[in-house]
């Protein structure tokens, strides 16, 4: 018979290895390379629209990879695309630390990112404003995605980057959140985003496409709008609803 110890001892390394998994499973953050030049991936991903998008992703049983649909661009012409950058904040009173923690993150953004702001639901702070937004521009960042609210409206709007956002307010962050993590995965809604996965935002929303499988959706995007090219050629010519499906359109 093996002695207390020894079952306490089995319990407790059957527990680290089920967590390990666990984490292993959840922290994951992929680093597979894509095979064609990130540039070039988002610049064909935003000729797209995110309805193309989400309809691959149906195809491949994820629904839930559409950000809430309250984050909207803040203007309508508004596209973006990039790698995620992902950020997580926190309501906290605190001050001592966060400019410089601030600071390092902003020196860690990388070119052709989108950042992708998890806010812990916050209602009251702005987290990205004017001078974010122009050091984002210097760094390379495509765009923001921020699951929360802005300020300096007037001057964000005055500089070529994309943003898309819940809400505005003139409360700044410091003293009400503070920023906890940086390039971990964060959760978004429903949508559990991660560094490097492909973040695509246009009037209709922002949608998260998994960096494994984001050049197959591209090209598999790309194909349903040159049929939908086609479908709206045959419904110009009159064609009746059955002659557009023999032919592989849909509705």
């Amino acid at each position: 018979m093996p002695s207390l110890q020894d079952m306490r001892t089995r319990a407790k390394e059957a527990g680290l290895m089920k967590l390990d998994r666990l984490i292993a499973t959840r922290q994951h953050i992929p680093t597979n390379e894509i095979p064609i030049p990130i540039k070039e991936l988002c610049e064909r991903y935003e000729k797209l629209y995110t309805g193309c998008i989400n309809d691959v992703m149906r195809e491949l049983c994820l629904l839930n990879q559409n950000l809430p649909s309250s984050i909207m661009p803040l203007r309508d012409e508004m596209v973006l695309c990039g790698e995620a950058f992902t950020v997580k904040s926190a309501p906290n009173v605190m001050i001592e630390g966060e400019m410089t923690f601030r600071a390092q993150m902003l020196d860690d953004m990388k070119p052709e990112g989108v950042v992708v702001w998890d806010t812990s639901e916050d209602t009251e702070a702005s987290l990205w404003g004017g001078v974010m937004t122009a050091t984002a521009l210097s760094k390379g960042i495509r765009g923001a995605v921020i699951a929360g609210g802005i300020r300096d409206t007037k001057q964000i709007l005055e500089q070529p980057f994309p943003i898309f956002y819940k809400y505005r307010t003139s409360n700044g962050s410091l003293g009400r959140c503070m920023i906890t993590h940086y390039q971990v995965p964060i959760k978004v809604g429903k949508v559990t985003v991660r560094p490097g996965d492909i973040i695509f935002g246009d009037i209709d929303g922002v949608v998260c496409v998994p960096r494994e499988i984001a050049y197959d959706v591209l090209l598999r995007a790309e194909g349903i709008e040159r049929n939908e090219i086609d479908i709206f050629s045959w419904v110009r010519q009159g064609d009746t609803i059955s002659e557009i499906i023999d032919k592989g359109g849909y509705f």
